[in-house]
């Protein structure tokens, strides 16, 4: 009966998985065998004030499917952007097991499918890092702290700079005892920030890239979650056609990442080179060290059903 539902709220779902165990449960979904290439495409439906998401998955005893809906609008009227929830089914009987806030689950998965994808060559070496984060909302800090808790103990984070358009209405987030600094993204010390870093999150909702990849380091890691819409980019194609690119699935990137698609376009990338993240997960070796590593992320079903799965699993579900 849909009366006993529970409703795992983002201050629940916080509690019940952290962001290491997030990172942890989505490698194990993709050691395990899961193959995101299975995974329904979304559904994008327009509507008069923006348009709705539908996202939904099977994989072993769970199904689930997010809704979610893109009002552009809406922080002018001083409401969230995005907004939805996420419903968990029993995949044998289909019979709804819980109802999760759909921002808290994407704020915590999406980091933790950023992470597990370049995890295995972060641990390579054991220098802290340094991070620069063009965008400084809920997916930017969420990588920071995901970061931080996966790698304590092994390479900890020697600094942090948020990049944003105006730091003068952007707090300063706090990391515990990590140095943390704002910066305007379009200027020197953002061009520094990006030049001096081990790892760059690209978390916004640019459309033109936001920074020269001239600039980047040899072994510099650049992680890009903002957009999943081809005609929308963060970083240029020359990055594309520098580094080793990595995305979450294929045949979803060449549809939905407009990093890739673009690239593609602008005669940088060939198709053939993408790394889907699942042979980084299960073969970190073959990929070599020898230049940047770019992770671009559309976000996938199944990374929101194997963690509200994993979430409603320590409810006791």
């Amino acid at each position: 009966m849909t009366e006993h539902v529970p409703l795992i709220t983002g201050d629940h779902l916080r509690r019940l998985l952290g962001p290491r165990q997030a990172v942890q449960v989505v490698a194990d979904a993709l050691r395990g065998g899961l193959d995101p290439a299975a995974d329904p495409a979304r559904t994008v439906v327009p509507t008069a004030h923006g348009h709705l998401l539908l996202m939904p998955a099977e994989s072993g005893a769970s199904a689930g499917v997010k809704v979610v809906t893109v009002a552009p609008d809406n922080p002018a009227r001083g409401r969230p952007r995005i907004q939805g929830f996420y419903l968990l089914f029993d995949a044998r009987t289909l019979s709804p097991v819980a109802l999760i806030d759909g921002i808290a689950l994407t704020t915590l998965r999406t980091p933790a499918v950023s992470v597990a994808a370049v995890l295995p060559l972060l641990r390579r070496a054991r220098d802290p890092l340094r991070v620069a984060v063009f965008g400084a909302g809920p997916q930017g800090r969420g990588h920071v702290d995901t970061l931080l808790d996966t790698l304590s103990g092994h390479r900890g984070l020697a600094e942090v700079t948020y990049l944003v358009r105006d730091p003068r209405r952007a707090g300063v987030p706090g990391h515990g005892a990590v140095p943390v600094t704002v910066a305007a993204s379009g200027d020197e010390r953002a061009t520094r920030a990006v030049s001096r870093a081990d790892v760059v999150v690209c978390a916004t909702t640019a459309r033109e890239p936001l920074f020269d990849s001239a600039v980047l380091r040899d072994r510099a890691v650049v992680i890009a979650v903002g957009s999943h819409e081809p005609g929308a980019r963060e970083v240029d194609g020359a990055l594309a056609g520098r580094a080793h690119v990595v995305v979450d699935d294929v045949a979803t990137a060449l549809r939905e990442a407009g990093d890739v698609v673009q690239a593609i376009g602008e005669g940088h990338l060939d198709a053939a080179r993408l790394i889907p993240m699942r042979r980084i997960v299960t073969d970190p070796a073959s990929v070599a060290l020898d230049r940047p590593v770019l992770f671009k992320s559309t976000g996938m079903s199944w990374q929101d059903l194997v963690v509200a799965a994993a979430a409603h699993e320590r409810l006791g579900g």
